[in-house]
């Protein structure tokens, strides 16, 4: 297993976790496990297509939502992990692992088309404050949180592109 896929490896789990434990395996189970991991539970999707994907930037404005070759090159932290949306419904869980605990700033999107590029029109977004986005920029601490040692447990309303008063939860 590549370092890449041990550090960025997302996967789907139910809000019940004792429940779906003895599911998940192999590498899925690895990065949900052990280590420092941040699990976001996922609510609000608008359906059930593309992917989700979660990125994780340092906790500046600066770094925050930078484009991700620039902080590597920079040699700056910058984690990503995706996964195709699962079918069904209910909520969803996706797990990233963190280099070591401390101040994080995190990003979720709904890529709905699979594209890999945010399309203002169809995507959702979503941050760990779950404040409603409007028509701005999203600022670092919308983003902020602070990751333990072991799991660190948040949930995320996906928002939407909903009219002229910008990016908001669907209900």
């Amino acid at each position: 297993m590549s370092l890449r896929i041990a550090l960025t490896c997302a996967v789907a789990l139910s809000l019940a976790p004792a429940a779906n434990a003895a599911q998940i395996e192999g590498d899925d189970a690895r990065a949900c496990s052990g280590g420092t991991v941040v699990r976001v539970n996922v609510t609000g999707l608008k359906d059930r297509t593309g992917r989700l994907k979660l990125e994780l930037y340092p906790a500046t404005q600066e770094d925050f939502l930078k484009d991700d070759h620039d902080l590597k090159r920079e040699g700056k932290l910058f984690q990503r992990s995706y996964m195709d949306t699962p079918k069904g419904s209910g909520p969803v869980a996706l797990c990233i692992k963190a280099p070591r605990p401390g101040r994080y700033a995190l990003f979720l999107t709904h890529d709905r088309d699979g594209q890999n590029k945010f399309n203002f029109w169809k995507d959702g977004a979503g941050f760990p404050s779950n404040r409603k986005m409007g028509r701005a920029r999203p600022k670092v601490s919308d983003g902020v949180l602070n990751v333990g040692a072991g799991t660190t447990t948040l949930t995320i309303k996906v928002q939407y592109l909903r009219g002229l008063s910008g990016f908001s939860p669907l209900s």
